[in-house]
């Protein structure tokens, strides 16, 4: 299976890069592709690793103006023109998708993810990996959606919010292979 993982390029704390190497190791072991940004940095770097070390392919897809940043050893490199391109490949290139603890740019691609999915746009499964609670407030969120009526489609058919690495991958396993 092919899993895009959006998440951030930054340097982070322990507490967030252990969940995140188990969670590539997880991948990698099971013998998935991991599609991601393409960086070499910080979580994105450590994520490519832990899928690299456990035997698991690397697929990225970077931008051009952060070209200078990507991972030279992957399997295969492809570089967008601009955000919106990267997004849209990075969409068609997977079967599933896993959003990480990340910034102003990893909510952005999750937010396009789900609405696509709300519009029937795409039906891949997509798992909010909620480490240490990151996102605890946007499942607060998502949840007073669904309840409102703001969502077409029941919350749990839009997103699983998942707390650890194997629950994640367990879903997605189920939900496509």
């Amino acid at each position: 299976m092919n899993i895009c993982v959006f998440l951030s390029a930054a340097d982070l704390d322990e507490r967030y890069t252990a969940p995140a190497r188990d969670f590539a190791r997880l991948l990698g072991k099971a013998g998935h592709t991991l599609v991601w940004g393409g960086s070499d940095t910080g979580l994105m770097k450590v994520v490519a690793d832990g899928v690299e070390e456990a035997g698991g392919r690397l697929v990225g897809v970077s931008v051009d103006f952060l070209a200078h940043k990507a991972r030279p050893n992957a399997d295969q490199m492809v570089v967008a023109k601009d955000l919106a391109e990267r997004k849209a490949l990075l969409l068609a290139k997977s079967d599933a998708v896993v959003i990480m603890v990340g910034g102003a740019g990893t909510l952005d691609e999750a937010t396009e993810i789900l609405e696509l999915k709300k519009h029937g746009k795409h039906t891949k499964p997509v798992v909010l990996l909620n480490t240490a609670g990151f996102y605890d407030g946007l499942k607060t969120q998502f949840r007073r959606m669904d309840e409102e009526g703001f969502l077409p489609i029941p919350l749990a058919d839009l997103v699983l919010f998942a707390d650890d690495a194997p629950t994640a991958l367990a879903y997605l396993e189920s939900s496509v292979l």
